[in-house]
């Protein structure tokens, strides 16, 4: 009786190849919202989408940050 192989663990540089399409997806449905809402609520500056793009970019280092420390544990 074969005993089931062992699954490798992933390379490090593997695991963090899709961390620029996550950042860029992250930051872009984070103004995607800000904009709906600015179209919603309408005001001077669209401050909506200024405050969900910086939101969305401060999550998405967050992710990669969290990703990067489980990686290197």
């Amino acid at each position: 009786m074969k005993e089931p192989k062992q699954k490798k663990p992933l390379n490090k540089y593997i695991r963090l190849t899709g961390v620029g399409l996550q950042m860029g997806l992250t930051i872009y449905l984070a103004a995607y919202f800000g904009k709906k809402l600015d179209l919603k609520y309408p005001n001077e500056r669209n401050w909506f989408t200024m405050s969900f793009t910086v939101v969305g970019v401060f999550v998405a280092l967050w992710s990669v940050i969290n990703q990067v420390n489980k990686i290197n544990k």
